[in-house]
């Protein structure tokens, strides 16, 4: 399996798979619809990689692949702009500015409990929760917590409470958002983004909250701990 998961054979898998796709089901619908449900699929799959120039390769690769081929040539110039507005709906500009999408491990969090007991119904903010893998690590963790998400791209946000529909998902501003309301943040940014993560836990939260980052340290702030997630590392603060 580890071999399968070896890149560059995710985008080729990947490639292969919005190919079969649009040839089977051009014959029925058309080359036009065929080729914008393939593109679709080829956006899909490149949100399960965790780097942005990945998610760039996989998403572009059918697009890029039919025009090389000859193949595009029948479709009209404004067809090739559809895959670009896919990518901004799934990634837009302030987005970028952020983790555009950094899926946390399946078990990186269950030793936090043990760590950070938090009481039944505590409410538990998944800040940028992507496709909701934190909030699905959360749930491990903690199943009797309240979990909520927010998450800046439309689709993902979408996407994420499809697939957690016992959490609360809202598109906004993690940023904006109110931590007063948290017993636990949890964050898995990347390092510009955790000296704007400090300032505002030190205005916002609670005495005896969590802010948990993956992977990520507080700056200035001495962690209550720091525990191993496999390949990531968990830093755990409690507030003040």
């Amino acid at each position: 399996m580890s071999l399968l998961l070896t890149w560059p054979l995710p985008a080729l898998f990947s490639w292969g798979a919005a190919w079969l796709l649009f040839m089977g089901l051009t014959p029925p619908l058309g080359a036009l619809p065929a080729l914008l449900l393939a593109a679709l699929a080829g956006l899909a799959l490149s949100l399960l990689q965790t780097q942005r120039w990945r998610r760039l390769i996989v998403a572009a690769g059918f697009p890029a692949s039919l025009l090389a081929s000859g193949l595009g040539a029948a479709l009209p110039a404004w067809v090739w702009l559809l895959p670009l507005a896919l990518l901004a709906l799934a990634y837009p500009q302030r987005s970028w500015r952020d983790a555009p999408l950094f899926p946390t491990p399946a078990g990186a969090l269950d030793e936090l409990a043990a760590i950070a007991p938090l009481p039944e119904g505590a409410p538990v903010l998944d800040a940028g929760c992507g496709l909701g893998h934190g909030l699905r690590a959360l749930r491990r963790a903690y199943p009797r917590a309240r979990l909520e998400g927010v998450e800046w791209s439309p689709l993902l946000a979408r996407l994420a409470a499809w697939s957690c529909p016992w959490a609360r998902v809202w598109r906004g501003d993690m940023w904006a958002a109110d931590w007063r309301a948290y017993r636990m943040v949890y964050l898995f940014q990347r390092p510009e983004s955790m000296p704007q993560a400090l300032a505002k836990a030190r205005a916002e939260l609670g005495s005896g909250c969590w802010l948990v980052s993956l992977d990520f340290e507080l700056e200035g702030c001495e962690p209550l701990t720091r525990l191993p997630a496999g390949r990531h590392e968990l830093w755990v603060y409690r507030w003040p």
